[in-house]
């Protein structure tokens, strides 16, 4: 299977709609990849907190709708990171879209968990209350975002689920960038899944992106890594090796606390 994580840079010299058509003709030059990734809120950059209302979209807004298409062109799976959601009937929400190779919506998964301690996007963005999963042809996608990456039982969760594979968009700080490898390498180990975390370049209302978007197998080995400017990380995976791994060290078998309880 091949994956290109798209890590965008985000800067204020330029507009939302110019930076929407550039990330639409990037997604097109990758055509031949079985996944795409984009970042987290790569429209108005995570840290751009008094964007948030004004750029907020419609789920089929501007985002969906150039997304849709270039998902299409290419002929490729698209995660296409997260927009700011505008629902006419509630607040705002981090929501990731997932596009199939027909450019057809296929999952929209709202952040569950909000960054910023009691400000930004933790006051002014309504939290997600479902786990999302996506069949591809190769592997079961289990879809997070940035701050989720923190906390493992979402995670646990969506292995439940059947997530093989975890894909986890971001726009993670600079300073904080030896918390963002250690734990994508984590939480590939703890489950025993590939991880796929696309993380933003740039500057965010002066807030410093760490880059350095990731890709890890089963085991824990980092099997590429981006800088810290923007640029296009492809790899190549055999999602095989999942199932494999979990055979060979069947750890997730020896669970005993945060099981379901049987159903009967």
């Amino acid at each position: 299977m091949r994956a290109s994580l798209l890590q965008i840079d985000v800067n204020e010299g330029e507009s939302v709609e110019s930076r929407r058509v550039r990330v639409a003709s990037l997604v097109r030059e990758q055509a031949g990849a079985d996944l795409v990734v984009l970042p987290e809120l790569w429209t108005t950059g995570a840290f751009a907190y008094e964007e948030f209302g004004s750029e907020a979209e419609p789920l089929e807004g501007p985002t969906y709708e150039a997304m849709a298409k270039a998902a299409s062109d290419a002929g490729v799976w698209l995660h296409a990171g997260s927009i700011p959601e505008r629902d006419p009937e509630g607040p705002l929400y981090n929501t990731s879209l997932v596009f199939s190779p027909s450019g057809d919506l296929v999952a929209a998964y709202r952040k569950i968990h909000r960054f910023g301690f009691d400000k930004g996007e933790a006051v002014l963005m309504g939290a997600g209350e479902e786990l999302v999963t996506v069949r591809l042809p190769e592997t079961v996608l289990g879809v997070a975002t940035c701050y989720d990456l923190r906390f493992p039982e979402l995670f646990r969760g969506l292995v439940d689920a059947g997530a093989e594979t975890l894909v986890i968009p971001a726009g993670w700080p600079e300073r904080r960038r030896a918390h963002w490898t250690l734990l994508a390498q984590a939480r590939a180990v703890e489950n025993q899944a590939f991880v796929l975390a696309c993380g933003t370049a740039g500057t965010h209302a002066g807030v410093p992106q760490a880059g350095h978007s990731i890709v890890v197998d089963p085991w824990g080995e980092v099997l590429a890594q981006a800088g810290a400017g923007e640029q296009v990380l492809t790899v190549e995976f055999d999602p095989a090796k999942v199932a494999v791994t979990r055979d060979q060290f069947p750890a997730l078998k020896d669970r005993v606390l945060g099981l379901a309880p049987p159903r009967r």
